[in-house]
């Protein structure tokens, strides 16, 4: 009997099964590895006797495909993948892309867009009353109304368009057990109202208590600062301890609602030990190898997680209302124990890919107390600057790093996950980023600047470029006492809310000092439940309500990514019209400061040699 959860009957007839009590739907390949949602999901309800069978990317044309198991005793789990179903398919300039590495050999096209509402739907059709529950990336960021970057229109909350009836958002294991147990208990789904991190609809209040309301959908529609401000106040409540209870009313006579619970609580640390001690095959379901497999285990197979959840606070990224501020850690046995089985698989050529999470040397929480009464409601961690209760310890880390290469048959353990910078430089001990240098990189360390314009990282709640380059500094005077010649590889992005092309001639004028020729830019994605993806909708910052300008034409967009890319001789046009529009011609000529010469010539194109 194959160790994967059932993809078809025979396979759960096999195990002696003739119903299965969940079928999980999802819009990726079947993964059996623990940097997939619903791998994680599926061994949780596993270890807790339920019956799961898997149904990866059925056929959204045709209603059969979800009756592979018939009708589950419990219900229908959905989740549209581990990646955004749009941001899967679609390039920022919305087009197409030619590639899901999601997918068994690569293939675009197996999973339809907007695929949890989809795939529901698909099942309402056939399966009216069998409780349908959603959740993953695509649910979590969706769950009430929202900025719909590809439609450029506001969208109801993803539970009432899918029709499914409950929605798990955030990570899910605590809140995906308390659903199966009541439903097996035989609570009817619609009474299913109580657990965290869950969201709900009804069309009566008169059980709902200690709710805030938020603006309603139609006045939402309204009034984009309605949305500023509704937005914040569900920024504000993403924590676990302190978080309300959100409503937020649909149709005219607010003849319906949709209830957002407090998320649910952060796992302990033996809880995070025991989700990636599961049975995981670590790899994906024998069915795909004729087709080439699946891409996207490549990078993770080798891959280990050591943490989840993100104090960063970045302007442009969804983990506060996804994975949460708080962060949890799994234990130096636990990850040594998986490398150790690691380096028994056959293909297993001594690299250890990565040792991290959202942020590599995030080990623990940003502060004693946030175990216990959750991060603070109207300050950061680490923006503007870092807090004074700030705890910054690397030993954990380093120390976990250190048993890792002392593990038979490790060669090399690279650290690729982000590194927060500001985190380590306000470490007294430089031993982390001694050891990062010396161990840790092999010629190349990525980081994330963002940007140098000060006006635009404060936007985008990142460090003042200052910080950055006190980072670039100390990794240099490191590498030198090492004796390796090693760089540090800035990650840039272009367009963000409040960058100018005033702001983007500043960074192409960086890049022309550092030598630097990036291969790629990041222009910025409005994806959903970002402060952001709400500056880009509404034109504000909802932190204060203030005016942000947002470059929207894709010209424009095109002439700040240009410039950060001004060496490539098919982007002269562009660089040479933003610098006249901004009457930089003092860039323009022969001069060493210059970014383009006064004519259209052919000309090499370097790479980063200061760092």
């Amino acid at each position: 009997m194959s160790g994967f959860l059932p993809i078809n009957m025979n396979e759960a007839r096999e195990r002696g099964w003739e119903q299965v009590d969940f079928a999980f739907v999802t819009g990726d390949a079947y993964v059996d590895h623990s940097s997939f949602g619903p791998a994680i999901i599926s061994r949780v309800l596993e270890s807790r006797g339920y019956k799961v069978g898997m149904i990866p990317q059925p056929d959204w044309k045709n209603e059969d495909s979800i009756d592979v198991f018939g009708r589950p005793r419990l219900g229908f789990l959905i989740s549209g993948g581990n990646m955004d179903p749009m941001v899967n398919h679609y390039t920022v300039s919305r087009k197409r892309r030619s590639t899901d590495a999601y997918t068994p050999g690569g293939v675009i096209g197996k999973r339809p867009d907007h695929a949890t509402v989809v795939y529901s739907n698909l099942i309402r059709k056939k399966y009216k009353d069998v409780p349908v529950i959603i959740g993953g990336i695509e649910a979590s960021l969706r769950r009430l109304a929202h900025y719909d970057y590809w439609s450029d229109s506001l969208k109801r909350s993803i539970l009432l368009d899918s029709q499914a009836d409950l929605l798990s958002y955030g990570m899910g294991e605590r809140s995906i057990v308390e659903i199966a147990d009541a439903l097996d208990s035989g609570i009817e789904v619609k009474d299913i109202t109580f657990i965290d991190g869950t969201v709900y609809h009804t069309r009566s209040l008169d059980s709902v208590y200690d709710y805030q309301m938020l603006p309603s959908y139609e006045d939402l529609k309204a009034d984009k600062l309605n949305y500023a401000r509704s937005f914040y106040v569900q920024y504000q409540n993403t924590d676990p301890f302190f978080g309300k209870r959100l409503v937020e009313g649909y149709g005219r006579d607010g003849g319906e609602y949709v209830v957002q619970n407090p998320a649910a609580k952060p796992l302990s640390q033996m809880e995070m030990d025991d989700v990636y001690a599961l049975p995981y095959m670590n790899t994906y379901h024998p069915s795909y190898k004729k087709d080439g497999g699946v891409p996207a285990i490549d990078e993770i197979r080798f891959s280990l997680t050591s943490c989840r959840g993100c104090f960063g606070g970045c302007s442009f990224c969804a983990l506060t209302f996804h994975e949460g501020r708080i962060v949890q850690a799994r234990s130096q046995e636990s990850i040594v124990r998986e490398a150790e089985a690691m380096t028994k698989e056959p293909d297993f050529k001594g690299n250890i890919h990565d040792v991290g999470g959202p942020t590599a040397n995030f080990r623990r929480p940003a502060c004693d107390k946030q175990m216990e009464k959750g991060a603070c409601v109207n300050k950061q961690c680490l923006f503007p600057k870092p807090c004074k209760n700030l705890v910054v310890d690397h030993s954990d880390y380093v120390s976990l790093l250190r048993k890792l290469r002392a593990i038979p048959g490790v060669k090399k353990v690279f650290v690729r996950s982000g590194v927060r910078f500001d985190y380590a430089l306000e470490d007294p001990d430089d031993t982390f980023i001694k050891e990062l240098c010396q161990y840790h990189i092999s010629g190349q360390l990525r980081v994330a600047p963002e940007h140098v314009s000060d006006h635009v990282l404060r936007l985008m709640g990142k460090p003042q470029n200052a910080v950055y380059e006190q980072f670039v500094h100390k990794c240099q005077r490191i590498n030198e006492k090492l004796g390796k010649e090693q760089y540090l590889v800035p990650y840039l992005m272009s367009s963000h809310p409040g960058s100018t092309l005033k702001d983007a001639i500043q960074l192409a004028e960086y890049v022309r000092d550092i030598g630097y020729m990036p291969e790629q830019v990041q222009d910025f994605y409005p994806t959903p439940s970002t402060i952001s993806t709400c500056m880009y909708y509404t034109g504000v910052d909802p932190r204060n309500m203030e005016p942000v300008y947002v470059p929207r034409s894709p010209h424009e967009k095109a002439m700040q990514r240009a410039l950060i890319q001004y060496r490539d001789p098919k982007n002269y046009e562009l660089v040479k019209e933003a610098l006249l529009t901004e009457h930089r011609e003092d860039l323009i000529g022969f001069g060493k400061e210059c970014l383009i010469p006064p004519r259209k010539i052919e000309h090499r194109t370097g790479h980063a040699k200061r760092h």
